[in-house]
């Protein structure tokens, strides 16, 4: 028997086409080549370990957040990771159905398909999944109250206020949140207690630590400080340190309403990074002038914001003054008239200082 090419089978002598012939590493015809062919390699049991308290599967020496919905969805994830698909083969797809064996086997009755040689083939193949538990190092970490860092949150000459310390405590838990998201399995917040002078935020690595102390600074102004404790050593003979990152902030928020020596007058808090900034009610001139560590000498506070109620402009008497009603009294009262003051205004806010009401500014 006699081909145009004079190629045949090694094993069953039938002609083989030059460029398949040329393809197989033994020249078989296509039903010989396939008899041998295995469109998979998939192991008959994947063992997998599962973090009991978080899900996270151990990955060699790693453990992985695979954000499964179910242990079903582990199994097939793990299954797939160890299947691999003969180099040859085209357009394969599989097919799973996940069969609970009983609380720690699922059972993948899996069925693959593919194209090889232009044929189409269909493989069934069993792969168990045997799943165990185990602690990752992040979950050990939290049951055991580990921490690495102190946030100390506190305000020069005073308590941090109820919302900033509220604050402090959402702001941790955000930015640990987005290291967790973006694949820090480390970054996690182990405990917050009033210290009676303002919260402390313990957390779980000094990278965590750092961050949240210079996010307060960036969002409420102040000093950060830090110190080291040495706290043990590693395997390795590494001395580990404890840091404690000690968060003062201003004795002035914006909003504030202040008496300064150097003002004329009471002065609206407006900004406290850097400088603390503000203006001036009687006039509404800007005013400025150097925080130390967070405080003004022999400023005091006065009021706030909040303490303002809305009444009616009664007239404008002239460039420096205007009648409004006491929203106490419901009399009519002559008051400064600052320099942000709208002539047309038939309502404005007033603040009671020391018996006296100031216009304030509109709150921007």
């Amino acid at each position: 028997m006699t081909t145009e090419s004079g190629v045949f089978c090694p094993r069953c002598g039938s002609p083989v086409d030059p460029e398949q012939a040329a393809a197989s590493e033994r020249g078989l015809c296509t039903d010989c080549y396939l008899e041998d062919f295995e469109l998979v390699d998939a192991p008959d049991t994947v063992e997998v370990t599962v973090c009991a308290r978080c899900g996270a599967v151990k990955r060699g020496e790693k453990w992985v957040d695979v954000g499964a919905r179910d242990l079903t969805d582990v199994a097939i994830e793990e299954a797939t990771a160890a299947v691999s698909v003969h180099r040859e083969a085209e357009d394969v797809s599989w097919t799973v159905e996940p069969e609970q064996i009983d609380r720690n086997t699922i059972v993948l009755h899996a069925t693959f398909t593919g194209v090889v040689r232009g044929r189409e083939l269909t493989v069934e193949r069993p792969i168990r999944v045997a799943i165990g538990r185990g602690t990752c190092r992040r979950c050990g970490r939290i049951a055991g109250n580990s921490y690495a860092s102190i946030v100390q949150v506190r305000a020069s000459g005073r308590r941090p206020r109820e919302a900033e310390a509220d604050r402090a405590v959402e702001l941790a838990h955000e930015i640990t949140t987005e290291m967790a998201e973006g694949g820090d399995r480390e970054a996690f917040v182990t405990e917050v207690n009033d210290s009676g002078h303002g919260p402390n935020i313990k957390l779980s690595t000094t990278k965590l630590g750092r961050r949240v102390a210079t996010k307060l600074r960036e969002e409420f102004g102040g000093s950060i400080s830090d110190s080291e404790t040495l706290v043990t050593e590693d395997g390795d003979g590494n001395e580990v340190y404890r840091v404690t990152y000690a968060v003062r902030l201003p004795a002035f928020r914006p909003g504030d309403v202040i008496t300064v020596p150097e003002a004329t007058g009471p002065v609206l808090v407006q900004g406290v990074r850097g400088n603390l900034k503000g203006v001036e009610l009687g006039s509404g001139e800007p005013f400025e002038t150097a925080f130390d560590d967070g405080r003004v000498p022999d400023a005091q506070l006065v009021g706030n914001r909040e303490d303002a109620a809305e009444t009616t402009v009664v007239s404008v008497l002239d460039e420096h003054a205007v009648q409004v009603l006491d929203p106490e009294t419901a009399e009519t009262r002559t008051v400064p008239r600052p320099s942000y003051f709208d002539a047309d205004a038939t309502t404005v806010s007033v603040i009671r200082i020391d018996g006296d009401l100031y216009v304030l500014p509109d709150n921007e």
